[in-house]
């Protein structure tokens, strides 16, 4: 028979390990060709057609004819697939998402990752400079809660005391 104590410590040790596995919220990735904003770039039609994942902030946010535009810096994905914001930027892309999109639900600031095909580029400006679009069709896009980046630090403590915040 083992301690009440040894059996609380084993279970503590597999919930800490399921919580430090989280499943990314996209899964059907097999299909994803290892590209980034700035790949493509520099060989714009090379890629077209191509699916990708990739993630970063939203810089901004248009409406159109059918569609709505986004506006995405860019960041390397972490393993569950949120954006590495602490990272340098890998540059940015447009997604494209069909039918009316909530502007709050993609707001200016937030973090997201998508999965999508590759639709050719865009010519538009950043701060007065000429820049290249990639442009993504969205498949599938999740959008990170705000303050997502403060929950990868481990929060298991271990220790034996008082703690005052």
């Amino acid at each position: 028979m083992q301690s009440p104590l040894r059996t609380l410590g084993s279970a503590m040790l597999v919930a800490a390990t399921l919580v430090g596995c989280a499943t990314p919220p996209i899964r059907d990735t097999a299909r994803v060709v290892a590209l980034r904003p700035l790949d493509v770039q520099q060989q714009p039609a090379r890629d077209d057609g191509a699916e990708v994942l990739w993630g970063g902030r939203i810089v901004a946010f248009d409406h159109r004819s059918g569609h709505a535009e986004i506006e995405v810096v860019s960041y390397p994905l972490a393993r569950d697939q949120s954006p590495l914001t602490e990272a340098p930027s890998e540059g940015r892309f447009m997604l494209q998402l069909s039918g009316f999109v909530e502007p709050l639900d993609y707001a200016v600031g937030r973090h997201l990752t998508v999965r999508g095909i590759l639709a050719g580029t865009h010519a538009g400006m950043v701060q007065e400079q000429p820049y290249l679009y990639p442009v993504v069709r969205g498949r599938e896009v999740h959008v990170w809660p705000w303050g997502f980046m403060l929950d990868r630090r481990p929060r298991v403590h271990v220790g034996v005391g008082v703690r005052v915040r």
